[in-house]
């Protein structure tokens, strides 16, 4: 990626040191484990490569300004990328809109979808600050 790309992108050094996890995770386990098994060895390779790592982070979710319920997110690093973790032969269709609501519930603005299937693959899902409903508002 260029220096020039790699400035429009949020949280661009970040997103490459989690996807680049992710990679060597499925390297070496293969593809077949649980999505709990993929979370717990992410998160040894992020803590690895310097990053703080927190799995199964709980978020309120607000309906008209007033909280609804909690939801849980597979993995937040260095506070500022979500990270959902799926497992299995083919990915949902409904996979980066799942993370799309999660971004909406928090002050995060980046997430990664990551799919350790056979052939493992990563989406990225975006969701601005500025554009979000606040709660309360």
């Amino acid at each position: 990626m260029q220096a020039e790309e790699e400035g429009r992108l949020i949280e661009a050094a970040l997103t490459r040191s989690a996807i680049g996890c992710f990679y060597r995770v499925h390297r070496e386990l293969g593809f077949g484990y649980r999505e709990h098994i993929y979370a717990l060895a992410l998160e040894r390779e992020l803590r690895d490569a310097g990053h703080r790592a927190a799995r199964e982070v709980s978020v309120m979710v607000y309906y008209r300004g007033r909280p609804l319920a909690r939801q849980t997110l597979d993995l937040v690093v260095d506070a500022r990328l979500v990270l959902e973790i799926k497992g299995g032969e083919r990915l949902h269709p409904g996979a980066t809109s799942q993370l799309f609501s999660y971004l909406c519930a928090t002050d995060l603005e980046v997430g990664l979808v990551l799919h350790f299937g056979r052939e493992p693959a990563f989406h990225r899902v975006i969701c601005e600050n500025r554009l979000k409903q606040r709660a309360g508002g």
